[in-house]
């Protein structure tokens, strides 16, 4: 690696090696010499690392986040891919019951995909490109203390390496810390506003297990299998059979305030089976466990309004979930990631890096990926009893319902689903279910029954029970 500091080029540093903080200092690499600090020792390989807990559960990457991959490390879904991760087609190979308990069809037309491995693989992945960039340097087993500088520029940060401090300058620091990211009381120390924030939480707790896949599974192109929970059932439960590479099973339950599961191994298969339909639990009477059972409770979604800060440092920028946290069960997170560090690099391409006002830009091109994934996760959240404080407005409930219809539309018409996946896999803007693909079904139809059952085939049913 080069000595960041000889170059002559702009210096930047992004603080969090994990997914966001990968894609950032991807995005950074193309205008200036990058130094990413991380507090944890990374693993080498496709193995578990201490500040990525929620590793453990189910996760997968939406097409738009596939495609932002591509875009910032070319070659990283295919390393997924060449390691036993699969691009499955949405929802030709997914057996998806929608939260108004609806089944989808399997219709084959669409061209969305989702990415799907271990997120131990898929971070091995990312890890592998990002740092194999000559403009990016690695400095792990560090701790960020505080931003260096005042309220009108921030000019670097302080941290700690073991017993030693010091203080590090750059002409831009980029906070993807994640969740527990420390910049709202960082600002007030320089003697900015506090960041107004909003908390919606539906009180789900995740239980996941690994399994070896049951029968002949291992072997065949298996369908995720996905029951979600109902907003206007409470507690709403759901789960998802998600097959992933070395022929294992990811499953994750879930379950709001007064049906969570436990970590109780004896009670998983039991709480599969009594979901509103019996699906993952019937798949898993043939699958021998793997793991224990894991838990998590942190899963509120948590947004922070940077954008609207009366006044914002020249010198900082904040992305990932350092801005905002979504319940897991959607499965934006990372797909949100890459998409903002896109957002960074599209304006560094026509703003220079070192200009005044070029980190609130940057932090208000980010928001806008933001916004989308908060809407799709609070606009189903919010409806949970305890989630929020407030109240859904009238707004709100009608765009909920409208959404319930746009799903039940698409559950039984390709041009619909094909519309409703756009929005869903954040291809396309929300304004996209307004669209002649949606409103002339939703209106005229042809209106397919509803499926009376999961469209699992026979043979998908024996190979699991063989």
């Amino acid at each position: 690696m080069p000595d960041i500091t000889s170059t002559g080029r702009p210096t930047a540093i992004v603080i969090g090696a994990s997914a966001a903080g990968l894609f950032a200092a991807t995005a950074l690499a193309e205008f200036a010499d990058v130094t990413l600090i991380e507090r944890d020792t990374l693993p080498q390989g496709a193995e578990p690392r201490r500040g990525v807990p929620q590793a453990r559960h189910a996760h997968l990457v939406w097409s738009g986040g596939v495609t932002a991959f591509d875009e910032l490390l070319p070659g990283a879904v295919d390393d997924v891919v060449d390691a036993g991760g699969r691009l499955v087609p949405i929802m030709g190979n997914m057996v998806s019951r929608a939260p108004n308990e609806v089944w989808f069809r399997r219709f084959t037309s669409t061209h969305h995909r989702n990415l799907v491995s271990s997120r131990d693989l898929l971070d091995a992945a990312l890890r592998r490109r990002a740092l194999a960039h000559d403009h990016i340097t690695l400095r792990q087993d560090t701790t960020v203390l505080n931003l260096e500088g005042d309220a009108t520029r921030v000019t670097g940060i302080r941290i700690r390496t073991g017993e030693d401090e010091a203080t590090l300058g750059a002409d831009l620091i980029v906070d993807a810390s994640g969740r527990g990211s420390r910049t709202p009381q960082w600002l007030e120390d320089l003697g900015l506003p506090r960041v107004t924030e909003r908390q919606v939480d539906a009180g789900v707790t995740y239980a996941t297990r690994h399994y070896r896949a049951p029968g002949t599974t291992a072997d065949s192109d298996f369908p995720l299998v996905n029951v979600q929970a109902n907003p206007a059932k409470a507690p709403g439960q759901g789960g998802i059979i998600l097959p992933v590479e070395n022929g294992r099973w990811i499953v994750t339950l879930a379950g709001t305030r007064g049906g969570e599961p436990t970590s109780d191994p004896d009670a998983f298969l039991d709480f599969a089976l009594n979901l509103g339909d019996p699906i993952i639990g019937e798949l898993l009477k043939n699958a021998d466990p793997l793991s224990d059972v894991a838990t998590t409770h942190s899963t509120a979604n948590h947004r922070r309004y940077y954008e609207k800060l009366s006044r914002w440092p020249d010198g900082f920028t904040v992305l990932g979930d350092a801005v905002a946290g979504y319940n897991p069960v959607y499965g934006h997170g990372l797909t949100v990631a890459a998409q903002c560090a896109l957002a960074v690099r599209n304006t560094l391409r026509s703003t220079p890096l070192t200009a005044p006002g070029t980190a609130r830009r940057l932090q208000r091109a980010a928001a806008r990926p933001v916004s989308i994934a908060w809407d799709l996760a609070v606009g189903q959240d919010a409806f949970y009893p305890g989630a929020t404080s407030d109240p859904p407005t009238i707004a709100e409930r009608y765009l909920a319902k409208f959404v319930d219809r746009a799903v039940a539309t698409g559950a039984r018409n390709p041009r619909a689903l094909g519309a409703l996946l756009d929005v869903m896999s954040m291809e396309k803007p929300p304004t996209r279910l307004f669209s002649p693909d949606m409103l002339i079904p939703m209106i005229l139809g042809p209106r397919r029954p509803f499926l009376p059952a999961p469209p699992l085939t026979e043979a998908e049913r024996a190979a699991a029970s063989a």
